[in-house]
């Protein structure tokens, strides 16, 4: 029996139908990877099976005593919380309990210990105990350490520890790779493989998807497609049944072709009795607009500004610390004209910041770096600082103006807006209604119609959708 169904679903964003009386099942243990191009509505879905959002029409059953865990794209915590107690507000009841006897055991309280173990050992206590402090220990975060002080991967990390001690029937995940350096992806991937309850989760991480899902849900225009296996085989079938649409289109627009041409005779068609032919083509026109924006794709182009210098960036004995913590010691390298630079490591080791002191954002304790000639850099930054949430999105590519120039061409900003498939009436949207990746496309669009020749690039792949993915690979 399915631990949730959804039925006759629907849900709408202004004209746009997110979810169009959509059915959906999940089967106890079984792991579904949800996937769909940006703003289609998927974390929408994910927000109404949690109970987050209501649908606007439709039923949702979730099976009695079913426990439901989710981790959203970009969780919150309360303030002040260190990492055990916001793990520890996945345990419900006993988080209060358990948070006071960490305390007192960090502070050698052993009267306030001897109060609280009874309470402990009549709720098995020691039990959930060991589980937060194991599940913090595997994700490598310390206790301990406030969260407001952690970088982006860490704080998912925290969010995943919290839900994982739950031990929920249905975990959902929004993106749960995002800022996850490869060492926890890969932590991650063996703990949803071996997770005995049901998962939802949504990502463009194709490896991911490939090592974790046995099932692919796809949402399209408002309908779930589900497709049995992992990513390569949903890309097998996907591929299979587009060459069948192929063939069907190449037959439409054959049709449509001969209609044109006889619409074109004029005094035929204005017959009374070719009325009905008439209409049909208006039908067929409207089915090959709708088909257009369907299929349509990103055009990622940056506009070029004037060639550097061959010298982009030097750094001489850079150092760069936190307290006590040596983010960046005596580091030196050049960066040259043509260079593409991939910078990893684990999460909180200092990748940020060692872009920020590049770009003079962050002043070294040590050391000299110094910009090339003619440097112009475009940034992408990992938290999107960059947009404004009350801003349109039109306003956000060229403010004040309807044109934006790249490379000396003007272009109307709604004709731009659309090589990064926002329709025309999304342009004068608040940027505080995009989902996530949609909300990344446009801080790309915002980048790209800026002149530059160095591209800065932190965490560009968050949220983005398979076919911009691989996209952004070959720019």
């Amino acid at each position: 029996m399915p631990i949730l169904q959804l039925s006759e679903v629907s849900l709408a964003y202004g004209h746009v139908a997110l979810l169009d009386h959509a059915d959906f099942v999940i089967e106890p243990g079984e792991r579904i990877g949800l996937i769909g191009r940006n703003g289609t509505g998927k974390s929408s879905l994910i927000r109404i099976i949690s109970g987050e959002s209501p649908p606007d029409d439709g039923a949702v059953f979730l099976q009695p005593g079913v426990k439901l865990a989710s981790v959203p794209q970009e969780p919150t915590f309360h303030a002040g919380l260190t990492v055990f107690e916001a793990v520890a507000e996945g345990v419900g009841a006993l988080t209060q309990v358990l948070v006071d006897y960490h305390a007192a055991a960090h502070a050698g309280d052993m009267d306030r210990m001897h109060d609280l173990q009874e309470e402990l050992e009549a709720a098995n206590g020691w039990t959930v105990e060991h589980r937060i402090e194991a599940t913090i220990t595997r994700l490598q975060l310390s206790a301990d350490a406030q969260v407001t002080d952690l970088s982006g991967g860490m704080k998912k990390r925290v969010a995943l520890a919290r839900a994982l001690v739950m031990e929920p029937a249905l975990l959902l995940l929004d993106e749960p790779t995002n800022h996850l350096d490869i060492t926890a992806i890969e932590w991650l991937e063996e703990t949803l493989v071996a997770f005995s309850g049901a998962i939802l989760f949504v990502t463009h991480d194709r490896r991911f998807l490939d090592r974790v899902a046995q099932r692919i849900v796809e949402l399209d225009r408002g309908r779930l497609q589900s497709y049995p296996g992992n990513f390569s085989a949903y890309e097998e079938r996907k591929a299979a049944m587009l060459e069948i649409e192929a063939v069907v289109n190449r037959k439409f627009d054959k049709e449509l072709a001969q209609e044109e041409a006889w619409i074109r005779q004029g005094v035929q068609a204005r017959r009374t009795r070719n009325e009905g032919r008439v209409r049909r083509l208006e039908q067929l026109r409207l089915d090959r607009a709708a088909r257009r924006e369907r299929v349509g794709k990103v055009e990622l182009a940056a506009s070029q500004a004037e060639r550097s210098g061959r010298l982009v960036a030097e750094l001489e004995n850079v150092s760069k610390r936190y307290g006590e913590k040596a983010v960046v010691d005596d580091f030196s390298t050049r960066i040259m004209r043509g260079d593409k630079i991939g910078l990893i490591g684990a999460n909180g080791t200092g990748k940020t910041t060692l872009l920020k002191l590049i770009l003079g954002e962050v002043v070294p304790d040590a050391g000299r770096i110094r910009l090339g000639s003619k440097v112009a850099v475009a940034y992408f930054d990992q938290f999107r600082a960059a947009l404004d949430d009350e801003a349109t999105l039109g306003d956000t590519i060229s403010p004040g103006s309807d044109f934006v120039e790249i490379d000396g061409a003007r272009k109307h900003v709604i004709s731009y807006l659309g090589d990064f498939l926002f329709p025309p009436e999304r342009a004068r949207a608040l940027v505080k209604s995009l989902s996530g990746g949609e909300r990344n496309r446009l801080l790309l669009a915002r980048l790209f119609a800026r002149p530059a020749n160095v591209l800065v690039l932190d965490e560009p792949t968050n949220d983005l959708d398979i076919e911009t993915l691989e996209l952004l690979e070959s720019l």
